[in-house]
C-alpha cells in the first residue's frame, strides 16, 4: 500500500498506520498507554540529545535510515558517558511511500533499539506531498551516573587518543550506492554502548569521547583541540582504514580523515590507561580494529606525522562534503 495524505489527517487512516506499523513494532508499557506525553522514571542527572536523519538512499549496505536514527542519537548520549534509556521518534513521510518499506524501516529501528537497550516511548507522524521520501527525528534521554564527567575540557597534555575502528566505511558505502559502484563496503552503523561500557567496566579514566560522524576524524579532533586548549598529534601509520575503502578513496581522491562514520568513536584517556583501554575496546564486537592513533599536547590545532616522517596540519572539513550522509 502507498501512503497518501489521508494517512496524515489524524483520522481512521492515521490510526491504522500507527497501530499497524509503529505500535506493533515499538510496543512497550510506556508507549502502549498512547498518552500525549510519556511519563519517565529517570533519577539524577540526565543527558538529552536530538538529531534528524535525511540519508539518501534510505536503504544502504549495512543499514538503513531507521537503524541510523536510533544509533545516531544513542551514540550522542553515550559520548557523554550516559546510559541511554528512552527515545522519541518523529516521522515525516512523503505520499507515495510504500508501507512495506516503512515497516522495514520501523522493524530495523526496533531491532537497533533492542540492541542499544533503549525504548521508543513517544513519537509523531506527518504525511506531506512528495515522491515517497522519509525523514526521521529522534530525541534521546540517558542517565548520567553520579560522579561521571566526560568533557573535552578535561584533556591534558600526554593523554592518548584512541579510535575504535576503521575510518570512512559509512561514507564510502553511501557514495558507492549513489554512484552504482558494486563493492563489498558496508556501513559501520552501530550502537557504541558495548565499547563505552567496556571502558568504564575496566575503570579507565575517560577524559573525552566523540563519535566520528559528519566532517570526519579531522574535524572532530579540531573541535576537541579547540575545546581543550590543547593540540593533537596523529600518527598516519596508526590510522586504521580497510583496504577496500582505501582503494575506493584512491580512485575518487577522497581522504578517510574527513569521511563520515556512524559506528566509530574516539576516546581520550591518560597515557597510563591507554593499553588497558585499547584491550577493552578490542574485546568488543565493534572495537576489534581499535588503535591508539595519537597524543594530546600543548599548543593548539591538529597535526599528522606522515608515513614519510613529515608533518602536516590537519584542518576542519571545508565545503559541502557528502550531503545527506545521515
Amino acid at each position: 500500500m502507498k501512503l497518501n495524505l489521508s494517512h496524515g489527517s489524524g483520522g481512521k487512516s492515521t490510526s491504522e498506520l500507527v497501530d499497524g506499523i509503529f505500535a506493533k513494532h515499538f510496543s512497550n508499557p510506556i508507549l502502549n498507554q498512547m498518552e500525549d506525553a510519556a511519563v519517565l522514571n529517570v533519577g539524577g542527572n540526565i543527558a538529552f540529545s536530538t538529531d534528524s536523519f535525511v540519508v539518501n538512499p534510505v536503504f544502504f549496505p549495512g543499514g538503513d535510515i531507521g537503524k541510523l536514527a536510533v544509533c545516531g542519537t544513542v551514540n550522542d548520549l553515550l559520548m557523554m558517558g550516559a546510559t541511554p534509556r528512552y527515545l522519541s521518534a518523529g516521522f515525516i513521510l512523503e505520499e507515495g511511500l510504500d508501507t512495506s518499506d516503512l515497516e522495514r524501516i520501523v522493524v530495523s529501528m526496533s531491532r537497533a533499539s533492542a540492541e542499544a537497550g533503549v525504548q521508543i516511548v513517544t513519537g509523531d507522524t506527518k504525511v506531506i506531498e512528495g515522491n515517497g521520501g522519509v525523514y526521521i527525528n529522534t530525541s534521546g534521554i540517558g542517565e548520567l551516573p553520579s560522579g561521571r564527567a566526560v568533557s573535552a575540557s578535561l584533556c591534558q597534555a600526554g593523554d592518548k587518543v584512541l579510535l575504535s575502528g576503521t575510518l570512512g566505511d559509512h561514507h564510502a558505502a553511501i557514495l558507492s550506492s549513489r554512484m552504482g559502484i558494486e563493492n563489498g563496503i558496508q556501513s559501520d552503523c552501530a550502537p557504541l554502548g558495548s565499547i563505552v561500557n567496556a571502558l568504564f567496566d575496566q575503570n579507565v579514566t575517560v577524559r573525552a569521547m566523540r563519535d566520528v560522524t559528519r566532517g570526519g576524524l579531522g574535524t572532530i579532533l579540531n573541535e576537541i583541540a579547540a575545546s581543550s586548549a590543547c593540540s593533537v598529534e596523529l600518527i598516519e601509520e596508526q590510522l586504521p582504514v580497510l583496504p577496500e575503502v582505501r582503494g575506493f578513496c584512491d580512485i575518487l581522491g577522497l581522504d578517510p580523515m574527513f569521511m563520515g562514520n556512524e559506528g566509530k568513536m574516539i576516546a581520550i584517556v591518560p597515557a597510563c590507561d591507554a593499553d588497558r583501554a585499547l584491550a577493552a575496546m578490542r574485546a568488543t564486537d565493534y572495537g576489534k580494529n581499535a588503535a591508539i592513533i595519537g597524543t594530546i599536547g600543548a599548543g593548539k590545532g591538529v597535526s599528522l606525522v606522515t608515513r614519510l616522517g613529515g608533518k602536516r596540519i590537519v584542518d576542519v572539513l571545508y565545503g559541502e562534503g557528502l550531503p545527506r550522509i545521515c
